[in-house]
Formats: C-alpha cells, structure tokens, sequence
C-alpha cells in the first residue's frame, strides 16, 4: 500500500501546503484571499457575518456537483465550509479543485455509502454545505505513522487551543491500522476527558484496501483530517446510539492480546460463538461468515459507566479459534453476545436523537451523521427508515456517510471507537 497520495495544488485560494506531514489550513485567510484576488464582494464581514445556514447537494461526478452548487449559491447563499463525504471512485482532486475555485474550506472524508437527506446514494458524493463565519473555524490535518497517533492529535490539540479558548473537534482519520483510540487519547491528554469530539473512519466502498481523508491541497490513506470549531461561536453536540441488544449473561474474557481475542470462560472464541450464536454453516469455506458473526453476534465490552461497546469479530483465525476484533478487547474485561437486530435498532437511534433535542439542542442548523457501514449491511434497505427518521427531528440540511468505525462516546461513556453505531452531530450558531 503506498503512504501518501501525492498532495495536489490549491488553486485561486492561494493557500499553500508547506507541510505535508502536519500542517493547518487557516479557513479564514483561505477565503479572504479568494475573494480578493478575484475583486469579488465577501458576503459578510467577520464582525457582521450572517448567522449560519446549510444546504445539502449530491452528485456522481465533478460536472454535476458542480451544476448543483451553482444553483444554491445562485441566490444569496455564500458557503465557507464544505462537508465532503465521497466514494473512493471520485476524482477527489477534481471535487477538491473545484471549492478550491469557490474560495471554499472542505473537510472531506472517503466512504462506504453517502446519504443526505433525500436518502442514500452510491459511488458518488453527500455534501453538506455551511456559509458559517471562517472565524469560527479551522482545518487541521497530519499523516500518521506507526506509534505517533497519540502524539500528532496532542499536537492538533494544542494548535486549537491557539486559535480557540474551547474548541470542538469534528475527525476523519484513513487507513486501517490506524489506532483510532490512540487519537481519541491525544486529544483527551491536552484538551481534558470531556472534550467534544466526534467522527469516523473513512471507509472505501467495503473493498477494505484504501480509504482517504482530504482537504484542500492535501490528501491521505494515512492520515487525519480535523474540523476545529469554536465552541463558544457554535453549539455542537453529538449523539452516539448503537441499538443492539445484549443476550444472556456477562462473561470473562481470559486470554486476549489488544484486538486479538482467543478465549472467553476458557474457550476459544470461535467455539463459545457455536455454541451460543445459532449461525449455520460456520466453516472457512462460507464466504460471508465474516460479516454474519461481525453484524448478527457482535461482542458487547461491558463498561462500569455508560453503555456497552460493541466489538464485533471481524477475522477469525480458524486455527487457533480466535478473532480479530474491532477494537480492543482486555483480558479480564466482561463481554455479553448481541440478539441479531431488529426494528427496534433504528428506534432506538431516532429516540436518541429526539431525546438529545429534548434536552441539549431544541434546534440546529445543520446536521451531521457517521453512521456505521456495518448497520447498512445488516438492515439493507430499511436504513433509509433510519436516515428519514434521523433528518425529520430537526428537519435541517444534513450529510453523512457510512464509516469503518465512529469515534464518539455513549451517554455518561468514555470516548472511545465505536462500532455498529450511529453518531448524529448538530450544529447551531449562538
């Protein structure tokens, strides 16, 4: 697998990527620059900018994004920010150039599936577009080597808080072997363990081989990109909810190694799952295997504050009888088996979002959604049931994308990689 795509030129933004391995891209300048060059009007000062708003526009190709942001912005709407979520088969440098052109700031994240409001589509590209003040954000962005997450999201962390008195983060982070907990951790280390961050891993149309994040100028299969918003400027609040239910009772995980998982109650895996999964035909020779144990019997790591996380298998070692998990596993930890789901699952995922309404946002401007790649292949086509039931609480602009992991907590949780999730983030300006 090659490192790095190699970085691509900025066009009349004039921003200039001197850094490939870490570098921020500065909205604010990015934007002002575009409009100056081009002796064109800047709708709205930084002291006077409008209050925020959003729309969502879709395509399969550069030509019809393209078509479809010309007529948004026909008519008094002057977007900032572009919330990019793309299949892998999209000339990325392409989308990339053309807000480049518009003298727009794009976040931009490689997917299973995009969806908008009007449902989900495929190989194409879901974004969410906000005429937001650029003084109220920023991009940061790094490569990522082996044993440096930690450290390069400590260093993101600290370059916010330059910018911002308390910044929350929006994240998209590429590439497989990336310890995604390990950049949660790095922004808990300097930030503190109530730091608002949300995200997912970017995913490639399931062929698991290469999946990007990007922003202008930049791109990477491994690497992070970073939204920092000002959280005094903007209420941003996530929601993360999974749905699947627990079957039977805690048992003791007894040999485990990170995210190698060999025995529960003594026995291996592979065969506790046989025993208590009722999954037919669980042999090296059934192609699909993989994908029933991890969305039908995923594993729930049982936590003393907040909900389960759920480590569905995802490899299984037919020799030794272990799998290879989402996430980490410890040994000693308590573990319980997952009923396979039903419609309560998108219920449960829609509640949670009216419940954060209720009590934290009544309203939003936009919303965004990392939603897990595994529930759109366990519910198949009922997940637009989900995706209408999510965009009908605040009835706002909304993108989202079908990721390899979220990165968010549970309710009362820790921060942590999450699977078989759902994490819905609503922004409003204050």
């Amino acid at each position: 697998m090659k490192k790095t795509e190699k970085p691509f030129k900025v066009a009349k933004a004039k921003v200039r990527v001197k850094n490939t391995q870490e570098n921020t891209y500065d909205g604010h300048k990015a934007i002002l620059d575009y409009y100056q060059n081009n002796n064109a009007k800047f709708i709205g000062a930084p002291k006077n900018f409008k209050s925020m708003r959003a729309k969502s526009i879709k395509g399969t190709s550069p030509d019809e994004i393209k078509d479809a942001l010309e007529k948004v912005t026909a008519i008094d709407f002057r977007p900032t920010l572009a919330i990019v979520f793309s299949s892998v088969k999209q000339d990325l440098k392409a989308i990339s150039k053309m807000f480049d052109k518009a003298g727009i700031v794009v976040f931009g994240v490689t997917t299973n599936g995009e969806f908008t409001g009007e449902g989900i589509t495929e190989k194409s590209v879901a974004i969410l577009l906000l005429d937001i003040n650029p003084d109220y954000f920023t991009i940061q962005f790094s490569e990522l080597g082996e044993k440096t997450y930690r450290q390069k999201t400590q260093a993101i962390a600290k370059k916010a808080l330059e910018k911002f008195a308390h910044p929350a983060f929006l994240i998209g982070g590429s590439n497989l072997a990336t310890d995604a907990e390990e950049l949660l951790h790095g922004f808990e280390d300097i930030i503190g363990s109530q730091v608002n961050v949300c995200g997912g891993m970017a995913g490639d149309d399931f062929s698991f081989t290469e999946q990007f994040v990007f922003t202008n100028g930049w791109s990477s299969n491994s690497g992070i990109v970073v939204l920092v918003l000002d959280d005094d400027k903007l209420t941003v609040k996530g929601k993360a909810t999974c749905g699947w239910k627990p079957m039977g009772t805690e048992k003791t995980v007894t040999k485990s190694e990170g995210n190698r998982l060999y025995t529960i109650e003594n026995l291996s895996v592979l065969e506790m799952t046989k025993k208590y999964s009722g999954l037919e035909n669980l042999t090296p020779e059934n192609p699909s295997i993989a994908t029933e144990i991890a969305t039908s019997f995923p594993l729930q790591l049982q936590r003393e504050q907040g909900e389960p996380v759920m480590r569905p298998g995802l490899v299984v070692n037919w020799q030794d009888g272990s799998f290879i998990c989402s996430g980490k596993v410890p040994q000693g930890s308590k573990i319980k088996f997952s009923l396979p789901p039903d419609f309560d699952v998108i219920e449960k995922v829609i509640q949670g979002c009216k419940d954060l309404k209720a009590t934290e946002m009544p309203e939003a401007d936009a919303l965004v959604v990392f939603s897990c790649a595994g529930r759109l292949l366990t519910l198949g086509p009922v997940i637009n049931e989900e995706i209408d039931g999510i965009q009908k609480v605040w009835g706002v602009p909304m993108a989202g994308m079908f990721s390899n992991a979220e990165l968010a907590r549970f309710t009362n949780g820790h921060l942590e990689m999450q699977n078989l999730t759902a994490c819905c983030v609503a922004l409003k300006e204050k």
